[in-house]
């Protein structure tokens, strides 16, 4: 459950980061051109950080958090892609 709440809110952040830079730049490209980066760099360290409490706290080994921060990291990091992808 964790997780699927950590994906949904990756895609929210994508999701707010793209309508904060589309509200400061009117083209939509040039809107994801910028959020795009941003949130791939935020996303990894909040991904980072879940699965460093994971280890460091809950007690699971590293290769057992890994399959997860891959997971919580790649779906929203591939929709924030396909965005600039299609948005270009």
């Amino acid at each position: 459950m964790r997780t699927a709440i950590f994906v949904f809110a990756g895609f929210g952040l994508l999701l707010l980061l793209l309508l904060l830079a589309r509200a400061f730049k009117p083209n939509i490209a040039g809107a994801a051109r910028i959020a795009v980066p941003g949130f791939i760099v935020l996303w990894a360290l909040v991904a980072g950080v879940n699965m460093w409490i994971g280890v460091t706290q809950a007690g699971y080994a590293l290769m057992e958090e890994l399959p997860i921060f891959l997971l919580i990291f790649l779906l929203p990091t591939a929709a924030a892609l396909m965005v600039k992808w299609v948005w270009r």
